[in-house]
């Protein structure tokens, strides 16, 4: 992918650039008076959010691989067609391909209210349906405001319908895992792990993360709140066009199987996901569209 052309054509001078980042992958760098986002063509995967007087607010790998064929791990990646392992074929790859794929940009502007938007593209092509056999269209758009909009959305561009599955895995940046608190999952029921098959009900008011987790909550559009004691701040996640929460820390144990995770990392970082998963699955129509978004504010606490 050619950085001059792209600054060329789609640049907005000292607001939207494009450079080769790591791994010589190509990336946007998104700036305002609002904070700064970098977003890589690569699985469109947005790796870094800082908003202005603030402290990084995703969590990267220092282990992180840049290179074609493997996941990033960290920032928000895009789960689709299918989120988690494939439900047929464990050989497919886990999440979907389109994380490891290198989307187009469609185009870049300047809201009048100061907002900074960009749009990148994917669509099917021979290497995606001999995964998934479905013609469709999908498009991550990113807003920089006061708070960071993503959205994913999918067209389906065929003759028949489908069904799919999808995430934004937002991981965080969080001081300490074992002082954080997270709010809005009081009475919300969840699976406890990918093979649970049993729903729990979480009846206490706080999630406090103190071992390995990874809940996959259901029916539920709540806002949830991470509160940071050690960063001073709370991290609003909301979403919309999603049912499905998930919460995932690693812990010390699967760390250490995790190639691209530093043995600490886990430490510093908490996922909260909105997806689209289990009951509740997107179907598309010929000619339909849907659109899955989760919008991040930070709050100052004292």
């Amino acid at each position: 992918m050619d950085v001059t052309y792209l600054n060329q054509k789609y640049k907005i001078e000292d607001k939207i650039e494009f450079m080769l980042g790591r791994g010589g992958l190509p990336v946007a760098i998104i700036k305002n008076d609002f904070g700064k986002v970098e977003l890589s063509f690569y699985g469109a995967q947005v790796l870094s959010y800082q908003p202005k007087g603030q402290l990084e607010v995703l969590w990267l790998s220092e282990r992180s691989f840049f290179e074609e064929g493997k996941a990033i791990r960290g920032g928000i990646p895009v789960c689709f067609p299918w989120f988690g392992p494939h439900i047929s074929d464990s050989q497919k790859p886990m999440h979907g391909f389109a994380r490891l794929k290198l989307w187009e940009i469609v185009e870049t502007s300047e809201l009048i209210d100061g907002s900074l938007q960009i749009k990148l593209k994917f669509q099917d092509d021979e290497t995606t349906r001999a995964l998934w056999q479905f013609s469709f269209l999908a498009e991550l758009t990113v807003t920089l405001r006061q708070s960071l909009k993503v959205q994913l959305s999918c067209n389906n561009t065929g003759t028949e319908q489908i069904t799919y599955t999808d995430a934004l895995h937002s991981y965080f940046n969080v001081g300490d895992i074992e002082k954080i608190k997270i709010f809005g999952l009081k009475n919300a029921r969840y699976y406890d792990g990918i093979e649970s098959k049993a729903l729990i009900n979480q009846n206490e008011d706080v999630l406090r993360i103190t071992k390995e987790e990874n809940r996959r909550y259901v029916d539920t559009t709540s806002e949830c709140i991470i509160e940071d004691p050690v960063f001073c701040r709370k991290i609003r996640v909301g979403k919309r066009g999603s049912k499905t929460t998930i919460v995932w820390n690693p812990w010390i144990e699967t760390t250490k199987k995790l190639s691209d995770m530093p043995e600490d990392g886990y430490k510093k970082m908490v996922c909260i996901e909105a997806a689209n998963a289990y009951a509740d699955v997107v179907t598309l129509h010929p000619e339909t569209y849907f659109v899955l978004e989760t919008e991040i504010a930070i709050e100052t606490i004292k």
